[in-house]
């Protein structure tokens, strides 16, 4: 009974039907808000504002566009004008004033379907480089577009991630931002749903490193200003995998653990970064009636001090290991969509697809 005391506890703190199927959920950085996006049974996209107040939780506004919004992020935009830029299942990737919503200050039409991913890495936050947006789509094209947050009537993408010519891309899943510690360095990780990960280097435009997982889902590097750390990487095999990146060996490559969870047959999970660093949130569900939700966190615990260990004379880099710290069902249906606030440890919200949005408290996590 001590030990389960000790563990961290996750509290479903207030939560909120809705009448759209909710497909992503962001914190307002620096604010007690978060926005909902998704799409409405008569085909239109939605974004909603949220609010915590002492009664749960409070609409402050919403609007509503032609497509189903697919994706959201916050990232690439500074503190001070908190842009949300999104993407949709027509493959535009729009960056939006939530003040002032009739049209958005940016928007490209580069893909040519649904925008399954979108991430951004914000110079202003990092205070390395300029703000950079990257989108994942099912054409099989990762974009990456420079964002400086003027009014603009259309920037071509400045990378291009394409299929090789006379071949169908690989439906991208999940991509994100690493390395951005100074102005140089760059990365994006793509994942795609053969479970192919590929790291591209922007700095050299190649592929830094690839590995096959066999099915793929959706994956996260730590923190995005600090050098390359670690990548968590989950499948549709009730599977989690943890790569060292920050090391790599000519013979061996790049070290790596997994953990494969034994309760569920068929497993569908995503890993999101979170505070403090090296703690991560797995969802995942049973694929068949009833259906479940268990929410994962996992800490990786670095066995050697400096990260690595010498192979051959050659630094060769040490994964960790995998250890579970709580799990709690949350919904009957599955949960779409999960982020932390940057800004108070242990809160967060999600979704599911009950179309209910829960606003969700994580105890004794600085303790782990």
């Amino acid at each position: 009974m001590v030990d389960l005391l000790q563990k961290p506890q996750i509290i479903c703190h207030t939560q909120k039907s809705l009448d759209y199927a909710i497909h992503d959920v962001k914190w307002i950085p620096c604010s007690a808000k978060f926005i909902a996006v998704g799409g409405k049974s008569n085909g239109a996209g939605i974004v909603e504002i949220y609010a915590l107040t002492g009664e749960g939780v409070e609409k402050r506004g919403e609007f509503c566009k032609k497509e189903h919004f697919k994706c959201a992020t916050f990232d690439a935009s500074s503190l001070r004008n908190r842009h949300l830029a999104t993407g949709d299942f027509a493959g535009r990737l729009q960056v939006w004033d939530l003040e002032d919503n009739l049209v958005p200050i940016y928007k490209t039409t580069e893909h040519k379907a649904v925008i399954n991913a979108i991430d951004g890495v914000s110079g202003a936050m990092s205070g390395c480089g300029a703000p950079e947006i990257v989108t994942g789509s099912r054409d099989g094209k990762i974009l990456e577009v420079l964002w400086y947050g003027i009014f603009v009537k259309k920037i071509l993408p400045v990378a291009k991630f394409l299929a090789t010519e006379g071949t169908t891309g690989r439906d991208c899943w999940a991509v994100a931002f690493g390395n951005t510690y100074n102005n140089e360095e760059r990365v994006v990780a793509a994942g795609y749903d053969n479970g192919d990960i590929k790291i591209f280097d922007l700095n050299t435009m190649k592929v830094r490193w690839s590995k096959c997982v066999k099915n793929g889902w959706g994956f996260s590097l730590t923190e995005k200003n600090i050098p390359m750390n670690k990548l968590v990487a989950t499948t549709l095999e009730s599977k989690i995998h943890c790569f060292d990146v920050k090391t790599y060996h000519p013979k061996k490559g790049i070290s790596m653990c997994n953990r494969k969870s034994t309760q569920f047959d068929n497993l569908d999970g995503k890993t999101l970064a979170a505070k403090p660093r090296d703690i991560y949130d797995d969802r995942r569900f049973r694929n068949s009636v009833p259906l479940e939700i268990v929410r994962i966190l996992y800490t990786i615990s670095i066995i050697q001090s400096d990260g690595w260990k010498k192979t051959d004379e050659i630094p060769y880099g040490v994964a960790g290991e995998l250890t579970m710290l709580q799990n709690t069902v949350v919904s009957e249906q599955p949960v779409t969509s999960f982020d932390w606030c940057a800004d108070k440890m242990g809160l967060s919200v999600c979704s599911s697809y009950d179309q209910s949005i829960r606003v969700l408290i994580t105890t004794k996590l600085k303790y782990h």
